[in-house]
């Protein structure tokens, strides 16, 4: 325990993040749980706690659209093999018509990365009009763009799905189930001095609003980032597909959907991909000893949640490192979150944390 409260102190004092909370479990139940340093620094220093509520930004991908994907997928509404142009009209143009759903999951549309269309467009409308219309920087097909700009168009596909605004869709379908009961959109005021703050933007410090820019200007909810979240609940999410897809004796998901998102999708040699999930690959951020089935996903906040199904093990890491800086310590984070992942691993059998 005292090498792992050093291994944070270490990366505290070296400007990693501020703060953190670790997660350890199995498929049963919470193995081990500790939160670290301070949850805000500015405008004043406040201890960390488990229950910080953390900005968890692209963990939103996995944990709140492809979860939508799958329930419209085992409804019948989708299926991984429709064109997105049956949804949405900007798609329905000659390079972009071959684009599938599947593509979207797999970062393999060809859309570009990002865009700073939220710089010059006003309201959610504009600004999503404007995504919907940007061209491909890829072949469809052609290889790997992890790209924000997939998962904002796979959540606009659930909305016109479903003809429900996507934050209230996944909080009946996915978050009220699991008894997420501190994972939300847009958090209310009355939850603020429990979430950690992220950065400033216009001079304001972010402590309940998304960091995220293009989620910000579509108003907080969106399928790429926007999420806030507690280790907790990322743990319920995390055991309930550890279980094929039953929490608490309810079944939320179907076996079969679960091994066919959890499981390879896409791979160029480098690059591993689930549907909507990474996957273990020689330079992941989950380390080197997690099994080749491990899937996960990381965050531009500084947060993580690993599943390893062979291992039975869940890692979540959550942390604002961009309250200290969104740049200058991002390869901090890259460093840390693979060593850290090495040292639990190594740990874990034979010894409950």
């Amino acid at each position: 325990m005292k090498t792992l409260d050093d291994f944070f102190e270490k990366e505290i004092e070296s400007g990693t993040f501020p703060g953190a909370v670790l997660l350890v479990g199995d498929s049963e139940e919470i193995i081990f749980q500790r939160a670290y340093g301070y949850r805000s620094l500015k405008p004043k220093r406040e201890k960390n706690d488990i229950g910080t509520i953390y900005d968890v930004a692209s963990m939103t991908k996995v944990i709140a659209t492809t979860s939508a994907i799958m329930r419209l997928v085992e409804s019948g509404e989708i299926r991984l093999y429709d064109p997105v142009h049956l949804f949405i009209d900007g798609f329905n143009t000659e390079k972009k018509r071959d684009v599938r759903i599947w593509h979207l999951l797999t970062h393999t549309s060809g859309l570009p990365a990002y865009s700073d269309a939220w710089k010059h467009t006003k309201g959610r409308e504009e600004l999503l009009k404007s995504i919907n219309n940007i061209e491909l920087s890829n072949h469809v097909g052609e290889k790997f763009v992890y790209s924000c700009l997939n998962f904002i168009t796979l959540m606009e596909i659930v909305e016109n799905v479903t003809q429900q605004s996507f934050d209230e869709f996944v909080k009946h379908e996915i978050f009220s189930p699991l008894k997420m009961e501190k994972t939300t959109f847009n958090p209310p005021k009355t939850w603020i001095t429990e979430i950690a703050p992220t950065s400033e933007r216009d001079g304001d410090l972010l402590r309940g609003k998304v960091d995220d820019e293009l989620a910000y200007y579509l108003g907080g909810v969106s399928g790429n980032a926007g999420l806030f979240s507690t280790a907790e609940d990322i743990y319920k999410f995390a055991s309930m597909l550890m279980n094929k897809g039953v929490y608490n004796g309810e079944r939320i998901f179907s076996e079969m959907t679960v091994t066919t998102f959890t499981k390879e999708a896409f791979s160029d040699g480098t690059v591993r991909r689930a549907l909507g999930w990474d996957m273990k690959t020689l330079m992941c951020s989950c380390g080197d000893l997690m099994s080749d089935k491990s899937y996960g996903h990381t965050g531009f906040t500084g947060t993580s949640v690993w599943i390893d199904p062979m291992n039975d093990v869940v890692i979540v890491l959550l942390t604002n490192r961009v309250h200290i800086s969104r740049w200058e310590n991002q390869e901090k984070i890259i460093r840390f979150r693979p060593r850290l992942h090495n040292y639990v691993l190594s740990h874990l059998r034979g010894v409950k944390l």
